[in-house]
């Protein structure tokens, strides 16, 4: 099974694309990638979003992308054919996790609970998204499970912002921190591209 941590590399920001169009998600992945930022999720919620993931393949090969909000076989199907080099759930059932057994990429579980992180590592995950993060429990979440599941690592995602994203990061079961707070709707909407960059700068400066 391949580590999503592996893709990642020393990358500990794992910034999330909603776009509404094409142009719009490539300028984003633009702006990631002029921060420094190689690889990047973007969350099939759109229209567009299979596209954007086509497209960022295209016009910036040297961008990791995967497709985030895989919840079904369809979905999933859709994501591979587009040419994603990575899928994220936002949760997890024994069907998709079926699914998901025999992906040629490499695959990150969304989970929320205990029982969900049990039911992931049975299906051989040793690396899991908790997410919504702020809605699971948080930081001291994350510590408690770290007692229980000491072979799980994770990247939470879901109400991390530059204010508390040092905070997840300092947890040993902490690979990574997802988010959109470096892609704010209204800079987007503005297209106000350098702002992406400069936040993203600062999140990777994040120890």
């Amino acid at each position: 099974m391949k580590l999503f941590s592996t893709l990642m590399g020393k990358q500990t920001l794992l910034p999330i694309i909603q776009a509404n169009s094409v142009s719009q998600g490539l300028a984003i992945a633009k702006a990631m990638s002029d921060a420094g930022i190689g690889l990047v999720e973007v969350v099939l919620r759109t229209q567009a979003s299979l596209d954007v993931i086509k497209a960022i393949k295209q016009e910036l090969p040297e961008l990791k992308v995967g497709a985030g909000t895989v919840t079904d076989a369809e979905t999933l199907a859709q994501a591979l054919a587009a040419g994603s080099d990575f899928i994220i759930t936002p949760t997890i059932s024994t069907n998709l996790l079926t699914h998901l057994a025999n992906c040629p990429v490499a695959v990150l579980p969304g989970v929320s609970t205990a029982s969900d992180i049990l039911l992931a590592k049975e299906f051989g995950y040793q690396e899991v998204k908790l997410f919504p993060a702020s809605l699971s429990g948080g930081t001291p979440f994350l510590k408690a499970m770290g007692a229980v599941f000491k072979d799980i690592s994770f990247c939470p995602t879901g109400g991390i912002n530059q204010s508390n994203q040092a905070e997840y990061l300092s947890l040993a079961n902490v690979f990574a921190v997802g988010g959109t707070w470096i892609a704010q709707a209204d800079w987007v909407e503005n297209e106000d591209w350098s702002k992406i960059t400069q936040a993203c700068k600062a999140a990777q400066n994040v120890a």
